[in-house]
């Protein structure tokens, strides 16, 4: 596998929640993505063609995030490494996802590793 980027903590707001109430406005969450080019890193030659754009990487996920309207942030977690996958030159994707619900704690998190398949 080619050595990762990684993107760390991102702010997106998306719908989400099981009461219909909690989705009616949208919320702030983190996603913190690490993904594997399809590229090795010794074989980009310095240039920005031949790797994966974190910056578009990043604008993609708070664009797609903005969309959607889910019950829970496992089901959001994998449409969105889903999506990654067929958007990028991408063999596998980590996402945690972070929401900031629970009064009593920090952050409610899940992570999930996607990876495409092989022909």
């Amino acid at each position: 596998m080619s050595d990762p980027i990684h993107i760390e903590e991102l702010e997106i707001f998306t719908c989400i929640g099981v009461p219909e109430k909690e989705r009616s406005t949208p919320q702030r969450l983190t996603v913190s993505i690490t993904l594997w080019p399809k590229q090795d890193s010794r074989d980009l030659g310095d240039q920005i063609d031949k790797t994966v754009n974190y910056s578009a990487v990043a604008e993609e996920a708070k664009s797609f995030a903005r969309d959607q309207s889910v019950n829970l942030i496992e089901t959001l977690a994998d449409r969105l490494a889903m999506h990654l996958l067929g958007k990028f030159a991408i063999q596998a994707v980590r996402v945690e996802l972070r929401k900031f619900v629970l009064q009593d704690a920090k952050y409610v998190s899940v992570t999930l590793t996607r990876t495409a398949w092989v022909n």
